[in-house]
């Protein structure tokens, strides 16, 4: 996130509630019987997400891999998208702070609540680990994605792998 990028002022979203077991299930959401999200570790399901990470973003969206891969994924928490017949469709990645970053959904899988359940996954996963602010960095294509779950936009448009972005954030605790 550039240092440019500032506060905004934002109403605290209604609280996730998530059940920790194999996959996580968010309350008050569609879960397709087709996939489920669940919590890896990069050490564990690296080939998953770098296929599903150079599909969509170095292939398709033309992002250096040395920027692609920044050396903070051991560290990061990932959620990985996989179908009912074990199939990696879709990945988010959430840094320390609670920054929410390289959601990407494999293209047959896009339009159908992938994303959406990517992020709202992550999202609970950052209340989860005491993060009362979420944070990303957007494509401005993707701006109305994050709004209709309530990030908002703070910061003035960017160049992000020459690829045009907004910073948001989603305050999810009271002060």
């Amino acid at each position: 996130m550039p240092s440019s990028a500032h506060p905004c002022k934002s109403e605290p979203i209604g609280s996730l509630q998530i059940r920790h077991d194999e996959a996580f299930f968010i309350d008050n959401m569609t879960h397709s019987p087709s996939f489920h999200i669940t919590e890896v570790r990069w050490q564990s399901a690296a080939p998953a997400l770098r296929e599903i990470r150079t599909t969509v973003f170095i292939i398709e969206q033309h992002v250096p891999e040395t920027l692609e891969w920044d050396g903070q994924d051991d560290a990061a928490w990932h959620l990985l998208a996989i179908t009912s017949d074990g199939k990696s469709i879709g990945c988010a990645r959430i840094l320390s702070g609670g920054v929410i970053g390289r959601i990407a959904v494999l293209p047959a899988w896009r339009n159908k609540g992938v994303g959406r359940q990517l992020l709202q996954a992550a999202i609970a996963l950052c209340k989860t680990h005491g993060q009362g602010i979420c944070r990303l960095s957007a494509q401005v294509h993707a701006i109305p994605f994050y709004q209709k779950v309530g990030f908002e936009i703070c910061s003035p448009e960017y160049l992000d792998a020459g690829i045009p972005h907004r910073d948001m954030q989603l305050v999810t605790a009271t002060p």
